[in-house]
This record gives C-alpha cells, structure tokens and sequence, in this order.
C-alpha cells in the first residue's frame, strides 16, 4: 500500500531512488500520545490566620497548584501574612517550586513541574 511520504524513502511506484537525495537521511518516528492518567489538581486556598499556611503547604508538597487568597489575613494582620509569606517561600524553595503575586489579595504557587509564565510590561 502506497502511504505519504513513501516518496522520501524511496518506496512507491518508482522504486528509482538514484534521484532521491532525501531518502538516506529521513528517518521514521512512531508518533506515541502520552496517556495521563492523573488530572492537575488546582487548589483555592484562603489565608484567614497563620495556621492556615499550612494547608496550602501540604497542597504544595502533593504537586497541587494552589490559588492563595491572601486579602482576609492582611485586612486582619499584616505581621502574620508577612509570617505566612515567609514560611510559604521556604516551601517553595525546598520543593523546586515557583510562586507569584497575581494582585494585592492573590498568590499563585505551584510544585516543580509547573512554571508561572510572567508577563512583561513594556512602558
């Protein structure tokens, strides 16, 4: 059976491949479609207190992306945002992960595996 491409290597109804310079050089390839069994998980989290932080800690560790609000702990208390930032940052650098400010209320952080594309505003 004639397929595409038969032509690069030569195959087909002119089997003459004394003017195929191509045919040497073409190398076949099986396309594969990786199966994923697992979904990304996204999580939402909201920081009311301190204590909160961890939640979104242990999402991070089980390579969830995490959506963070941040805006009900610092309208309640900045010195305890700064806190949970910092141990929040800690994790990401254990992990290999990245995390980024979206807004003044919102973070976004995520596991190794991903990375948050930013954005550059040419002024």
């Amino acid at each position: 059976m004639l397929m595409p491409f038969d032509f690069l290597r030569g195959e087909g109804e002119n089997d003459d491949s004394s003017d195929n310079s191509v045919g040497d050089d073409f190398v076949e390839l099986d396309a594969e479609v990786e199966n994923r069994d697992e979904k990304v998980v996204i999580r939402a989290e909201t920081l009311q207190e301190l204590d909160d932080i961890e939640e979104v800690q242990d999402h991070l560790r089980n390579d969830h992306i995490v959506w963070v609000n941040i805006g009900p702990l610092k309208n309640r208390d900045m010195a305890d945002l700064k806190r949970a930032i910092k141990r929040l940052k800690k994790t990401i650098r254990a992990i290999d992960g990245d995390m980024a400010g979206v807004d003044e209320s919102y973070i976004l952080t995520c596991p190794e595996y991903a990375e948050i594309a930013r954005s550059t505003k040419e002024e």
